[in-house]
């Protein structure tokens, strides 16, 4: 839950910064930049909420996670391999990695698992 919640505050100062480099810098594409700025906002407060939930243990916060998670994978590798910007890349791709592994372990997924023979 505090990996997610790092992620989370990380995701908002991207955004944050997205924003600055919009109104300060002569951007390629503003409304490009500004939606980058908005999935960035978006996808940090649905990680919040997530982490809210988990600590909650429920387990419709799991997919949401995952989700995120692996739409971090080629983005990561995208910055880390392709674009040469290891510095960004690398902790993206290593806290994406880590949180698929825990919230798969068997004691998460014993927890979150729903039990389906249950009323």
């Amino acid at each position: 839950m505090t990996l997610i919640g790092i992620e989370a505050l990380a995701l908002f100062g991207a955004a944050v910064l997205l924003v600055v480099k919009t109104v300060t810098g002569h951007p390629h594409s503003l409304a490009g930049a500004l939606v980058g700025a908005a999935m960035a906002l978006f996808a940090a407060a649905v990680l919040l909420l997530c982490a809210r939930g988990l600590a909650g243990l429920r387990p419709a916060a799991r997919s949401p996670i995952v989700v995120i998670q692996l739409l971090a994978l080629p983005v990561s590798y995208s910055l880390a391999f392709q674009a040469g910007l290891v510095g960004y890349g690398a902790p993206i791709l290593l806290c994406a990695l880590a949180v698929l592994y825990l919230v798969f372990t068997p004691p998460v997924r014993q927890v979150l698992d729903r039990d389906l023979d249950r009323p």
